[in-house]
């Protein structure tokens, strides 16, 4: 899940400020957002101790951590949006008034996935194999943006709690940030550690093998040079603001952590793992928030029944860490790993080895990647703060 980059308008006729609000520039008070949103703080020196001294990190504490990580929150964070749009009362006025957005595409998301995936090797002009390098290298652009898009709203929504929602100057240079540093430059990272994602897929054949080694010392210079830059621009305005807030301050580090470690450690697990884990805790974390605050539902059976799950966040959390575990033999198949063993094998061993050798695969890649692509278009919907309708449905994060 993410928040948009139409996260910060409106957000300041979204609720009216309280001056009793005990979170104060907090999105839920202090404990709640050091654990969940501001989680770079911890999982960078945590994935550092853990990584400590391993000459192989797939074989290493770190890889443990990743590993729970994944099970937990990979697909949790992935169904929030689809949870909050379908199996709360709070989005059911905008799913009710808004079918195109809510219903339409996403059938004709899903249909596109299927009818590029199920069809036999040369039924079309690509084989199977050239398809899943197309969709995946679409879902590159996609989930590009997509993290950046949520570091972008959540510093919106830092902004908003300290009371600055119209300060204009302060959303472009957060803008320039996420999207530069956190967006821009993780491509460069990606070229840099020779991620799996970059070398099986977003490197395009006409690019030699030696020409990203050659000049990997100058995009490191560069890149620094940009986090370091924009990092300190971001902190400038911050230090400058009449109401400074200390969790933007701490979110911006966090960011620029991540993505400026990554770029001298050369480790790509580390900042994969890091980078991709704390984009689950602070979705699947939101997710609860704006679920907890649902109206009560009338007359259904079913929906009391979500209703008791959804206003208890810790509910909701086991929920949906229990769908991602359950899930990920099945999803997992569309992933994208050069050797090693997927993780679904070490819960659910055979089973999870005999799925990727079905006759299911082609079905199950195209829903992975229908269920990835879905994920990034609820998740602008339902965290779309430009709207006053989505203002009045996620009131419990606002």
């Amino acid at each position: 899940m993410s928040t948009t980059a139409d996260a910060s308008r409106g957000l300041s006729t979204a609720v009216p400020a309280r001056t009793n609000d005990v979170r104060g520039h907090w999105i839920h008070g202090r404990l709640w957002d050091a654990v969940w949103i501001q989680s770079a703080l911890w999982l960078v020196p945590l994935a550092f101790l853990l990584a400590n001294g391993s000459g192989d990190l797939g074989d290493s504490p770190f890889d443990v951590l990743v590993f729970a990580l994944t099970a937990l929150f990979w697909l949790a964070h992935r169904f929030g949006s689809t949870w909050l749009a379908y199996a709360t009362t709070a989005y059911r006025p905008l799913v009710r008034d808004e079918p195109v957005r809510f219903v339409v595409i996403p059938i004709a998301i899903t249909v596109v996935c299927f009818a590029i995936m199920l069809p036999a090797e040369h039924a079309l002009p690509l084989t199977r194999a050239e398809r899943v390098i197309a969709l995946a290298t679409i879902d590159f652009v996609f989930v590009t943006w997509h993290f950046a898009a949520q570091h972008f709203g959540i510093l919106s929504l830092y902004r908003m709690r300290a009371g600055r929602a119209r300060h204009r100057w302060t959303r472009r240079v957060d803008r320039l940030f996420t999207l530069g540093v956190g967006g821009a430059v993780v491509v460069v990272v990606e070229a840099i550690t020779r991620t799996d994602l970059f070398q099986e897929i977003w490197v395009p054949p006409w690019i030699a093998k030696d020409w990203l080694p050659a000049v990997s010392e100058t995009l490191r210079l560069g890149a620094t040079s940009a986090v370091v830059g924009v990092t300190i621009a971001v902190l400038a305005f911050e230090v400058l603001a009449s109401r400074v807030s200390l969790p933007r301050v701490l979110y911006v580090v966090g960011v620029a952590l991540m993505v400026g470690g990554a770029l001298w450690l050369g480790q790509p697990y580390l900042f994969v793992g890091v980078w991709a884990a704390q984009h689950w805790l602070a979705a699947t974390a939101l997710t609860t928030r704006v679920a907890s605050a649902e109206p009560d539902p009338s007359g259904s059976l079913g929906r009391g029944v979500l209703h008791a799950v959804n206003r208890r966040p810790w509910a909701l959390l086991a929920v949906l860490a229990t769908l991602s575990v359950l899930l990920l033999p099945l999803m997992e198949i569309e992933s994208v790993r050069a050797e090693g063993v997927y993780y679904g094998e070490r819960l659910f061993g055979q089973f999870a080895v005999a799925l990727r050798a079905s006759r299911w695969v082609p079905a199950l890649v195209a829903l992975g990647f229908a269920t990835g692509f879905l994920h990034y278009w609820l998740d602008r919907a339902v965290f779309r703060f430009s709207r006053p309708a989505v203002r009045v449905a996620a009131r419990g994060l606002l």
